[in-house]
């Protein structure tokens, strides 16, 4: 069974929802995301989706995703990265509270990433 199956859409998108409430508002990494919220929460739920071993919405959507490429235009330093993370933990521990093995396997499948996307 994938993490996706696991989480479930809803969960999922309950996940990225609370996820960008902080990101939206958070001083360190607020302006790194500009744009249409509802867009932005879109291409994150199609994207975990695919990336959780669901449906391939975002490659469906807007290609492969190139997440490396599509992220060089915005400077992502150390320090983003860990608020990055921060905020992405807060929304997985408090919207799967009730399984601690599902939450720390869906956390752990983002620091190597996000490792990946620091530019600066």
């Amino acid at each position: 069974m994938t993490l996706y199956e696991q989480i479930g859409k809803e969960r999922l998108k309950n996940i990225i929802y609370q996820f960008y409430d902080l990101v939206f508002i958070n001083p360190k990494i607020g302006t790194l995301f500009k744009g249409e919220k509802v867009l932005i929460r879109e291409k994150q739920i199609q994207f975990l989706t695919q990336f959780l071993g669901g449906p391939q919405l975002y490659t469906e959507a807007h290609g492969h995703p190139k997440m490396r490429a599509r992220h060089l235009l915005h400077a992502i330093t150390e320090e983003a990265k860990e608020e990055w993370l921060k905020c992405m933990k807060e929304a997985i521990y408090t919207e799967i509270n009730d399984d601690d093995e599902l939450a720390n396997a869906l956390y752990l499948c983002f620091p190597q990433v996000a490792n990946h996307m620091v530019n600066r």
